[in-house]
């Protein structure tokens, strides 16, 4: 049984910064591209960033491209979400989400996903 579990999100001010870690068990995760979405409240889920399962490419959604990093570590089963530069915008259910082959920007893609870790930035 695959399962994705984000941490890491909190209150922050804008300006701020927050980390966010996503643990995946039960696939194999060095074979698997990762990606993170986000919610709002009444909005639909939207692409943040993904990144292929070797780590080396990486895309970014345009709203937070220059202020949010992706990356992983296989060795730990794990992809993050280093979050800089946070804005009221930001603010959203974040979750992370797995699938086989190439990364994509596209929620309906991946199968698996996590239950999502809250991040609220106020202004």
């Amino acid at each position: 049984q695959v399962q994705l579990v984000e941490s890491g999100g909190g209150l922050v001010q804008a300006g701020g910064s927050l980390r966010l870690s996503c643990a995946a068990s039960g696939l194999t995760f060095s074979s698997s591209s990762m990606g993170w979405f986000r919610q709002a409240p009444g909005k639909e889920r939207k692409f943040v960033a993904a990144i292929n399962w070797r780590g080396e490419s990486t895309y970014y959604g345009d709203s937070v491209k220059g202020r949010f990093t992706i990356s992983r570590d296989n060795a730990k089963n794990t992809v993050y979400l280093q979050m800089n530069s946070l804005k009221p915008e930001d603010t959203a259910l974040y979750y992370c989400a797995a699938k086989l082959r190439l990364p994509s920007g596209l929620p309906g893609e991946y199968p698996y996903w996590g239950q999502g870790t809250r991040v609220t930035v106020s202004s």
